[in-house]
């Protein structure tokens, strides 16, 4: 059962998809977790200190698609 589950997904330039990873990357590798504020709602991630890490690479005629995700017990 999900306690929670946020998706999102919207139009950014690529330096600005390049910025977002760095700041989650940097929040993994200081704070061993992560902060994620919506609106009224904070919640704060702790990431275990080992995680399955998975990177998916999509390139087809008219889109392709990169899918990173990271996951623990």
């Amino acid at each position: 059962m999900d306690i929670l589950e946020i998706e999102e997904k919207e139009t950014l330039s690529r330096e600005a998809a390049a910025d977002r990873l760095r700041a989650i990357a940097d929040s993994l590798e200081r704070h061993n977790g992560l902060r994620l504020q919506r609106g009224a709602v904070t919640v704060d991630l702790r990431v275990a200190d080992e995680v399955e890490f998975e990177l998916e690479i999509d390139v087809e005629s008219s889109d392709s698609s990169i899918e990173i995700e990271i996951s623990w017990a």
